[in-house]
């Protein structure tokens, strides 16, 4: 009997101390979440009970940009666009002459013999140069442009372009005016149209220098003869003039060509 009353009582002992612990015990804290910053009484959502997950309203969908690949095949409907040829800057001089073998300068440096090329020449003005054995030489100012040229020298064309101003002496009186010679032949340009003259080169019959009458006499085939003087006095001028015409008259009656007007 006393056994049974004693373990009823530390049952209902531990009983209260259970009981006690339990009341002690703290209660557990509710979780809220946050409202956005933006959200407000007034115009934002309602906010969250305790215990749920604020959801944020869905944003718009982002566009989509298509970025080609380098492995992208190429259009095919588009247009070919070609490349221009690259612009060329020099030139290329093809230089021959009817004399073989003749020495080629280009502004003063000596190129080859013709026939030679002459590469990468700067456009612009140059002097050329050509002289052959036997020949008087050539000098000529060229322009070279861009790209390719052929020349061609002629030394055994006859080339005459002479002119001295004059006095021809008449009888009484006398008149002033102009010799003036080309492979073509001699004309005498003067306002006295009466001693006006113009002829061949194979038509003068006669054509000498007096050197000490300081004149130039010139007889015309089946024509008048006339003496012709320099306005200075000069035979030097007449002397010269002279010697280049009555050169050209020689090669031209051995058959050389004559250069074109």
């Amino acid at each position: 009997m006393n056994r049974s009353v004693l373990l009823i009582a530390a049952v209902l002992a531990a009983a209260v101390l259970v009981g006690i612990l339990v009341l002690r015990r703290p209660a557990p804290a509710v979780l809220s979440t946050p409202t956005s910053p933006e959200a407000s009484p007034s115009s934002g959502p309602a906010s969250a009970t305790p215990g749920t997950t604020a959801t944020a309203p869905p944003s718009a969908p982002a566009r989509l940009r298509r970025v080609p690949t380098p492995d992208a095949a190429p259009d095919a409907t588009a247009p070919v666009v070609e490349a221009p040829p690259p612009a060329v800057d020099v030139a290329t001089l093809r230089i021959d002459s009817d004399v073989p073998g003749a020495q080629v300068f280009i502004d003063r440096q000596f190129i080859g013999a013709a026939p030679i090329t002459a590469e990468n020449v700067k456009p612009g003005s140059h002097q050329l140069n050509v002289s052959a054995e036997g020949f008087e030489g050539i000098a000529q100012t060229i322009d070279v442009m861009p790209g390719s040229r052929d020349i061609t020298v002629r030394f055994r064309e006859v080339r005459l372009d002479a002119k001295i101003a004059v006095i021809h002496k008449h009888r009484l009186g006398s008149c002033k005016g102009e010799l003036v010679a080309t492979p073509q032949g001699l004309r005498y340009d003067t306002s006295d149209k009466g001693d006006a003259f113009a002829v061949t080169l194979g038509d003068l019959e006669s054509f000498q220098v007096d050197y000490l009458d300081k004149s130039l006499k010139v007889k015309l085939r089946k024509g008048k003869q006339y003496n012709f003087s320099d306005p200075e006095g000069n035979a030097d001028h007449l002397f010269v003039f002279h010697r280049d015409v009555d050169k050209v008259r020689g090669r031209l009656s051995k058959g050389d060509p004559a250069a074109g007007p």
